[in-house]
Formats: structure tokens, C-alpha cells, sequence
């Protein structure tokens, strides 16, 4: 049978029955073939055993014959005795060879195959030469039809055997796999709008219990990454709506009447500030499908993390002085990065941390061990408001803001800074670090060394 555009599937119950039947029908003919052959010997044996004591008992009865009429009652005792010895023939010869006496063939015995003979001495005093020689002749058809009869019967039992075998396991194995079913069919219920859905059995298996588990983890996995893509195309229409309906705006108001050069100057120099960012928005969601799909961090030469730390700080200089911030670098770590996606997340974490800190506090880069072996954990570290502790697991979540009150109100920053350190993390083989606590917050990331 092909299956051209499939792989061909096969029933689990018809495969176990099947095999449990052959292998039944194997075991009970391997036992009945062992038990018809002990009992054949045995018959055999005692078949033998039963003519020898047939013959010993025919010497002593002519030996005694002999020893008292001579040739005459032997002759005698032999023709009378011959109706008693059906299916046997009974040859008897003198010292010299010369036939004293035989009885008659058995129209059954002339074609059988099953016939045994046993020679023997006669004792015979009272005749010439004073013993005869005798061959007896015994037929055993009805033992080997017998031994034939009790075959095809444990054959017919090994087949019923298979075949009761095979329908009551084929039953069993049914019932047993009848969770499956019920698993299938929980499974075929699961839809883009019901994946709260899992799977559950009243009285789990315990070779099923792991494969529930795994699955309904999977789910979890699957419903948070699907709310996840849900709240990111919202949030990407909303951060795209304001910069379009801007660039729309202001060119339908340059359009409206004439204009001077200067004016639509101004306009043009608004709508490339908007395109601008739109480029940016675009750029970072670019690199966050770059981090999504796997792609790892270009390590070079091994670096000093704190001199990194150093040259973003220059660049932030002038902003940490208009909002009044000091800063302090603690701690240093020398291993192989990829300096430039380093460097851009100490500059979305220091920018960050200039716009919560509060007047006058110190910002601390602070670059240290990390709890995990073989990991290098750099934190930014700031006073002002403290982040909830629900919020902070979705602190690097994208276009995720606390509320209202930390967001920035200059249009400059739509919520992928803390996103992009998060994957800048992964793409080195770490994670995220994100703590507040009495006014403080630590937020940061661990690099592998």
C-alpha cells in the first residue's frame, strides 16, 4: 500500500493484538509440541516395555508346556492361544532354523508402518535341541493414530488460542487507549480563541502524565506568545498611528494654501524628524526579529566592560547634567562582547535610568559577578519612584510602559529600549536583571564569559 502524500498510519490496538495473539499461538504450540513429544516417548517406552513383558510371558508359558507334553502341547497350546493375539503375529523356529510355528498376517498389519518386533529364546526341554527361537510382532497404529489425534487437537487449541487471544486483546488494548482518544479529542477542542484550553484526564496513566504535562506547558508557552503578538501588533499600530497622522496632518496643512519656502522648509524639516523616528521604530523591530530567530552576539578581543561603560557615559554627559545626575562606575570585567550591541544596551539602560532618577541622585553602572557560574552582571542603578513588583516581570517586555506618569512625553522613545537589552542579553547567552525596592531600582543584564 503507498501513501504518496502521507505517511501511512497504523492502528497501535490492531498491531498489539496482532502480535500478542502470534506470540501466544508460538508459546502454547512451543508447550504443546513439547508435551506431545514427552508423551510420545513415553508411549513408545512403555509400548516396549509392554512387548518384552508380552514375549517373557509367551517364554514361560511354552517353556512350561514344553516341560510337560512336549512338542505336541506346545503345538497345541499355540494354535489355541492364536485367537488372543489380535494385531500381533507370533513366528516360532526350531534350533535349526526350520519354521515350528506362525500365525497368520493381519490384513492390518501387511500395510502398516507402525509395526515392532522382538526376538527372543524359548527354553524347551522336552524338545529336540531343548529351545526354540520365537519373533513377535506387535502392531501399534492405534497408539501413533492416537499420538495424530492429540497433534490436530493441540494444534486446533494453539489456533483457537491466537484467535481468543487476539479478540480479547484486541478489546483491552481499546479500553486501554481509550485515553488517548479522550486526549485527541481535547486536542481537536483547542482553538486560536479557546487556548485556555488543556488537557486532562480523571484517572491519568502514569506513562501519560508527563506527555500532559509537557503539553499543557507548551500551551502556556503558546497562549502567552500569542497575547504577547496580540498586544505587540496593537502596540505598533498605535506607535505608527502618531508619526502617520502627524506627516498627514502637516502636509494637508502645507497643501491647504500657499505657502513660502521657509514655511514648507519647516514642514519638510517636521516630517523628516517624523520619518525619522519611524525609521528607528522599524530598525529596532528589525533587530528584535534578528534576536528572535536565534542569531548570537559577533564576540571580538576580549574588552574592558567598564572602559565600554565609560564611552556611553560620555555620550550621555550633557543629558545627565541638564536633569542634574551624577555618575559612578563600579567594578569592572574583562571578556569578549560584541561591543557595539553592548554598548547600545548600557545606553538604553543609562538613558532609562536619566529619566526616572530623581535630581541630584547618582546613576552607578556597577559591573560585577554574577550569581550563575562563568556570568559577568552589568547594573544600572538609580533613586527615584520604585517600579511594583507585578511590573516588573513586563519590564522588558516591548512597547510595555509602568503608566502614565514614566512615560516620556517628548515622542522620542516608544518603548523598545528595555526590549532590545533583553535580546542584546540573550544573543550573549544571559538574562535580564530588574530589581526596586525602598526607591531604588537596579535594572540590567548578565553576559556569558
Amino acid at each position: 500500500m503507498s501513501c504518496p502524500t502521507m505517511l501511512c498510519s497504523h492502528s497501535i490496538a490492531h498491531r498489539l493484538s496482532k502480535k500478542l495473539a502470534i506470540f501466544t499461538a508460538i508459546v502454547i504450540g512451543m508447550v504443546s509440541s513439547a508435551s506431545w513429544f514427552s508423551v510420545a516417548m513415553m508411549v513408545k517406552q512403555r509400548n516396549l516395555q509392554d512387548l518384552g513383558v508380552r514375549c517373557d510371558l509367551l517364554a514361560d508359558i511354552l517353556s512350561l508346556e514344553a516341560q510337560n507334553g512336549g512338542e505336541t502341547a506346545v503345538l497345541q497350546r499355540l494354535h489355541t492361544d492364536a485367537p488372543m493375539r489380535a494385531r500381533t503375529r507370533l513366528e516360532v523356529w526350531r534350533p535349526d532354523g526350520q519354521l515350528f510355528y506362525a500365525d497368520a498376517t493381519p490384513a492390518s498389519m501387511q500395510a502398516s508402518e507402525h509395526v515392532r518386533a522382538h526376538e527372543f529364546a524359548i527354553d524347551a526341554p522336552g524338545l529336540p535341541g531343548g529351545q526354540l527361537r520365537a519373533r513377535y510382532s506387535v502392531d501399534f497404529t492405534s497408539s501413533a493414530k492416537l499420538g495424530a489425534r492429540w497433534a490436530i487437537i493441540l494444534s486446533v487449541v494453539t489456533l483457537m488460542a491466537g484467535v481468543v487471544v487476539a479478540l480479547g486483546s484486541a478489546w483491552f488494548v481499546r479500553r486501554s487507549l481509550k485515553p488517548l482518544n479522550l486526549l485527541a479529542a481535547q486536542t481537536r477542542a483547542i482553538s486560536p480563541r479557546q487556548l485556555d484550553q488543556r488537557l486532562a484526564l480523571a484517572d491519568p496513566a502514569e506513562e501519560l502524565s508527563p506527555w500532559i504535562v509537557q503539553f499543557n506547558a507548551l500551551m502556556d508557552r503558546l497562549q502567552q506568545a500569542y497575547g504577547q503578538l496580540e498586544a505587540f501588533n496593537a502596540d505598533v499600530a498605535h506607535e505608527l498611528r502618531t508619526p502617520l497622522a502627524t506627516l498627514i496632518g502637516e502636509t494637508e496643512v502645507a497643501l491647504s494654501r500657499e505657502r513660502s519656502p521657509q514655511a514648507l522648509r519647516e514642514t519638510l524639516q517636521s516630517n523628516l524628524e517624523e520619518m525619522q523616528r519611524l525609521s528607528a521604530l522599524v530598525n529596532d523591530m528589525l533587530f528584535l526579529s534578528q534576536a528572535d530567530r536565534g542569531v548570537t552576539a559577533r564576540r571580538g578581543a576580549p574588552v574592558s566592560l567598564a572602559g565600554l561603560a565609560a564611552q556611553v557615559s560620555e555620550f550621555h554627559e550633557a543629558t545627565l547634567e541638564d536633569a542634574g545626575l551624577a555618575l559612578r562606575i563600579e567594578g569592572d570585567a574583562t571578556l569578549p562582547v560584541d561591543e557595539p550591541l553592548v554598548k547600545r544596551a548600557l545606553s538604553n539602560l543609562l538613558g532609562n535610568a536619566t529619566r526616572f532618577a530623581e535630581p541630584g541622585s547618582t546613576v552607578v553602572i556597577a559591573i560585577a559577578p554574577a550569581p550563575e557560574p562563568q556570568q559577568v552582571q552589568v547594573v544600572v542603578q538609580n533613586r527615584g519612584e520604585a517600579i511594583a513588583a507585578d511590573h516588573l516581570p513586563r519590564l522588558f517586555d516591548r512597547f510595555f510602559r509602568v503608566d502614565s506618569a514614566r512615560c516620556c512625553e517628548d515622542g522620542q522613545h516608544h518603548g523598545l529600549g528595555l526590549a532590545i537589552v533583553a535580546a542584546i542579553a540573550r544573543m550573549h547567552a544571559g538574562r535580564t536583571v530588574a530589581e526596586s525596592a525602598s526607591g531604588t531600582t537596579r535594572v540590567g543584564f548578565t553576559l556569558a564569559t
